[in-house]
């Protein structure tokens, strides 16, 4: 399929050169909006550049929409109206309003649009999905090291917004309530921010989000009835700790444990994870669901209700 990307700056560069890798796609060119990035993307890179935006969607059947935030919902909402296909980076849109606005085109353009939410192609969350996962409560962090770009949204919206769609995905229940605080360091909008998420079947996470560390850090742990799952999104690694009644029969290495209601038995494993380029991964896996007109993995329902809990953090961060 012949895809242009919208957008070469360092995540569309990553978004051009592995579209160019695929076998799923024809790359035709690319728009950006700063002349001199663009002149120097079509010399490193060999490919078309278009002096317009809306020149590229007339010349391909995929957008992949990779500029900042607060463009996208008007990027897209053009490509849909060209009945175009689109990929669009999370968050998909800067406000929930913008969201439904593209909702309600795509209900008379049935195009595909799926949003980058990557960690969900992540080779650790991917390993851990094998697993019943059933969490009651659940703790993440990630941090970064300062860097000026992404912050023309705040933390939440830049860092945190991937947790969230993680959480969504893995606790099957709505959010009943929100509590969160944030700090501003270095930008007018939040650095820091830790958030109380409580849910409707009793599930609670425990959310923390920097930009201004000293280290970089990607880690999920997950605590239920019979397990504790622990995801290392950046080391690309799991552990799974199990509880059992009885000693497995099946498992030579189960640890026992005394306990008040009696003994229980430990085990832990390491599942192996596959090695895969998750950008890469999402990418192929819409050209799959166009060509074969099923699901995408990352629909805009799913990347709505990721900002519906971003916007409903940040109005908590407002009122302090």
């Amino acid at each position: 399929m012949k895809i242009g990307i919208a957008g070469v700056g360092h995540l569309g560069k990553i978004h051009l050169k592995l579209a160019l890798a695929s076998a799923h796609y024809d790359v035709v060119g690319f728009f950006d909006a700063s002349p001199e990035n663009a002149a120097q993307v079509e010399k490193d890179f060999g490919v078309s550049r278009f002096d317009s935006y809306e020149a590229l969607v007339d010349a391909v059947d995929v957008v992949d929409i990779v500029t900042p935030t607060p463009f996208h919902a008007e990027l897209a909402a053009i490509a849909i109206q060209k009945d175009k296909h689109v990929f669009i980076e999370k968050p998909v849109t800067q406000t929930v309003a913008e969201a439904k606005m593209l909702s309600e085109l795509l209900k008379h353009h049935p195009v595909k649009l799926q949003v980058g939410h990557v960690e969900r192609f992540n080779p650790a969350y991917l390993a851990v999905k094998e697993h019943k996962v059933s969490p009651l409560f659940i703790e993440a962090h990630r941090l970064a090291m300062f860097n000026p770009r992404g912050t023309d949204v705040s933390v939440v919206h830049d860092l945190m917004i991937h947790d969230l769609d993680i959480l969504l995905d893995v606790v099957d229940s709505d959010v009943k309530e929100v509590h969160a605080n944030g700090v501003s360091i270095v930008s007018p909008t939040p650095d820091i921010c830790n958030a109380r998420i409580v849910f409707e079947n009793g599930c609670v996470a425990n959310i923390t989000a920097s930009r201004i560390s000293m280290k970089n850090m990607r880690k999920m742990r997950l605590f239920q009835n019979d397990a504790y799952l622990s995801i290392d999104f950046l080391e690309k690694s799991v552990e799974i700790i199990k509880l059992f009644d009885e000693k497995p029969t099946k498992l030579d290495h189960a640890m026992s444990l005394d306990t008040k209601t009696g003994k229980k038995w430990l085990t832990m494993e390491m599942p192996k994870v596959k090695a895969v380029n998750s950008i890469l991964m999402e990418l192929e896996t819409f050209a799959e669901a166009i060509q074969n007109n099923t699901a995408v993995d990352v629909d805009l329902e799913a990347g709505m209700k990721a900002l519906v809990l971003a916007e409903n953090i940040n109005a908590q961060l407002g009122k302090q």
